[in-house]
């Protein structure tokens, strides 16, 4: 059946004590209401209603989507108020899944089996059993029916014995809601409309109100502070490990690993302590990654080792390929199969080919290499003069010495040689050697200086 989403996350979060919307606050590097819309968006709802406030300018130049409808809310007068402020844009014959912007773990799993619910039942309900329900919205029963809600502070002695609680999460008919949201009153100590009371509305319609549970507590556990952030971020990143896990990836320690964006793994991959996964990356077949290496945004395919302490952003890598450790490449870096970098080398918008090598303490920098060049340690490709940046071209099977600078722009043809210590800033022709250096003087009788 055509259903459509609400999103509750006007609030402020004072809690979190932040300049930033709650809702913003990132678990796995995606902001928290964000991972929900990609949530139901696998769903492929008619639309996604976000009902925000506080933050409005932040909430709109992050939050990304196909169907969203914003929806403001004002003024935070409830939950039901809230839900008020999409009522005019939800068609009557569809059902409406109203969800809580700040518990971001929710599985799509889950919200669709609160779907299948709901197709025997009038409302659909969220809920889950605590070991310790203190402060929460307490399920009332008659036998399998839910007859209402009650609150922590409003609950008898018995009804708070109850442990099955209230995630604010449900699914009922449009028509429905908007019918129950016209009949809700704010006369209460809070001067509040409350969401939770079209559930007694329903009941004493002889409406059938039935339950869905998720398969963890963790997963409708909300966000009020930063401890709650950092427990919820734990969990999503252990929740990740075992999954990669189980995909065949070997973690050195899984609760020392990181993933805040998409990671796609071929088999027997292997990521060492430490690692941090950012953005979207692909890993192939045999990859090895060691220990505090950040992967942003990069592609490696098999057979590569990223060594240690190794940074890879924007950058593409082949097959067969070493680099590091302790290596950077930036954004337009790329190695062809077999290609290495070894220690404190840093590439950018620059082309290692083929085979080729450059090992120790280098910088290429818009530069393309040749298949089989070896580059030696303390190279530079000079590109920048202040004002713009020019190219280095090496051919193929070009010995660059050790100390050269190469200043762009400048070609280094193939076969050619660079003695070291050379700086370069005329083409190189084919074959040829060049040595660009000062000549040599040896002083006979020199004096050494000594202190006063």
């Amino acid at each position: 059946m055509m259903f459509s989403v609400v999103i509750l996350a006007a609030g402020k979060g004072t809690r979190m004590k932040s300049s930033l919307p709650k809702v913003l606050h990132p678990i796995g590097g995606v902001p928290m209401v964000q991972r929900i819309i990609n949530t139901v968006s696998s769903l492929s709802p008619r639309s996604v209603h976000l009902v925000y406030g506080h933050g409005a300018e932040q909430l709109k130049a992050t939050i990304s989507g196909d169907n969203i409808n914003w929806c403001l809310q004002a003024e935070q007068l409830g939950t039901g108020h809230a839900v008020m402020q999409a009522q005019n844009d939800l068609q009557d014959g569809e059902d409406v899944l109203v969800l809580v912007g700040d518990a971001p773990l929710i599985q799509a799993t889950t919200l669709q089996r609160l779907r299948d619910v709901k197709q025997t039942a009038d409302i659909a309900l969220l809920t889950v059993n605590l070991a310790d329900p203190t402060g929460m919205g307490r399920i009332i029963r008659d036998g399998e029916n839910i007859t209402g809600i009650v609150e922590h502070k409003d609950a008898t002695e018995q009804e708070r014995a109850i442990t099955e609680i209230n995630t604010g999460m449900m699914m009922m008919n449009a028509g429905d809601l908007k019918r129950w949201l016209g009949a809700l009153s704010n006369d209460n100590a809070q001067g509040e409309y409350y969401l939770t009371d079209v559930i007694s509305m329903a009941a004493n319609e002889g409406k059938r109100i039935q339950s869905a549970q998720p398969d963890t507590a963790v997963e409708v556990e909300g966000v009020n502070n930063r401890v709650q952030l950092s427990r919820l971020e734990c969990a999503l990143q252990q929740r990740e490990a075992e999954r990669l896990m189980m995909e065949g990836v070997t973690l050195a320690d899984p609760h020392r690993f990181y993933l805040r964006g998409e990671l796609k793994t071929g088999i027997d991959v292997t990521l060492d302590v430490n690692v941090v996964v950012e953005g979207k990356v692909a890993l192939g077949d045999n990859v090895y990654v060691g220990p505090n290496c950040i992967l942003r945004n990069c592609a490696i395919k098999a057979g590569s080792r990223i060594e240690a302490n190794s940074i890879v952003e924007d950058a593409s890598v082949a097959k067969n390929c070493s680099v590091g450790p302790f290596a950077r490449l930036r954004p337009g870096a790329v190695l062809k199969d077999g290609a290495k970098v070894g220690n404190f080398v840093e590439m950018k918008k620059a082309v290692l080919g083929e085979g080729a090598k450059a090992n120790h303490f280098t910088y290429l920098g818009d530069a393309e290499v040749g298949a089989r060049t070896n580059i030696g340690a303390g190279t530079i490709t000079c590109n920048y003069d202040g004002v713009n940046k020019s190219k280095t071209i090496i051919g193929e099977d070009v010995f660059i010495g050790s100390n050269s600078s190469l200043v762009a722009p400048v070609e280094i043809g193939k076969g050619a040689t660079v003695g070291a210590g050379s700086t370069i800033n005329k083409n190189v022709p084919e074959e040829d050697l060049a040595v660009a250096r000062a000549k040599q003087r040896n002083i006979q009788g020199w004096i050494k200086p000594k202190k006063n």
